[in-house]
């Protein structure tokens, strides 16, 4: 059941942090983030240190945080990260073996997709969220309500210029989880928690 009970964390944050290139403050964002009431966070393996910095999240913070491995390109990637406790897959990309490793060890993968039929396809072979890539973030708005309209059961995670003044907006559009990057990863640890604070607001609000 672990797959159900990590996705149901994903959708119930309703946003997760996206560490890039701040793994050397990631402890600071972290509490930064579940002080304000988001308590899901990925570290991209663009960074030479992610497996570390994963384990010291999964440490320190134990059931409090969501601690998920980006920027996974491949099974060899994937399975790495899932060895040092990577609890959810994040992609640019849609990779079958990724795919069936996430399955197999029963974690949630959210491929990037750059076209309806590749996200279905996704959908089809597991992928538990979609991330609409790079479109989302050039195009905006419009084509996540676009995607929504023929298909409103797709479960989309999307990022790329989220932050506290348009997270509305992407909600609006159908967007269910917002990837968020530099808002969370400038500022003290109580600037931070207030952002999240108010993200936190903002995906509440729209809920309810």
């Amino acid at each position: 059941m672990r797959k159900l009970n990590y996705t149901k964390k994903i959708y119930d944050s309703g946003a997760l942090a996206i560490v890039r290139d701040k793994t050397d403050r990631i402890l600071e964002i972290a509490e930064g983030i579940t002080k304000g009431g988001i308590n899901v966070i990925e570290v991209s393996y663009t960074n030479e240190n992610a497996p570390e910095a994963i384990e010291k999240l999964r440490t320190k913070f134990n059931e409090k945080l969501l601690v998920g491995a980006g920027t996974i390109l491949d099974g060899e990637t994937a399975k790495d990260a899932i060895a040092h406790g990577a609890q959810f897959i994040y992609s640019p990309m849609f990779d079958i073996q990724v795919s069936k490793l996430a399955n197999q060890y029963q974690i949630p993968y959210a491929p990037g997709c750059t076209s309806v039929t590749e996200a279905v396809e996704a959908l089809r072979a597991g992928a538990t969220f979609i991330k609409i890539f790079p479109y989302g973030g050039i195009v905006g708005t419009d084509l996540i309500k676009t995607l929504k309209t023929p298909i409103p059961y797709l479960p989309l995670i999307e990022s790329g210029g989220i932050n506290i003044d348009n997270a509305n907006k992407w909600l609006m559009a159908g967007a269910d989880i917002l990837g968020i990057g530099s808002t969370f990863s400038k500022g003290s640890v109580s600037e931070i928690t207030e952002k999240a604070r108010k993200i936190r607001d903002i995906i509440d609000n729209f809920r309810n």
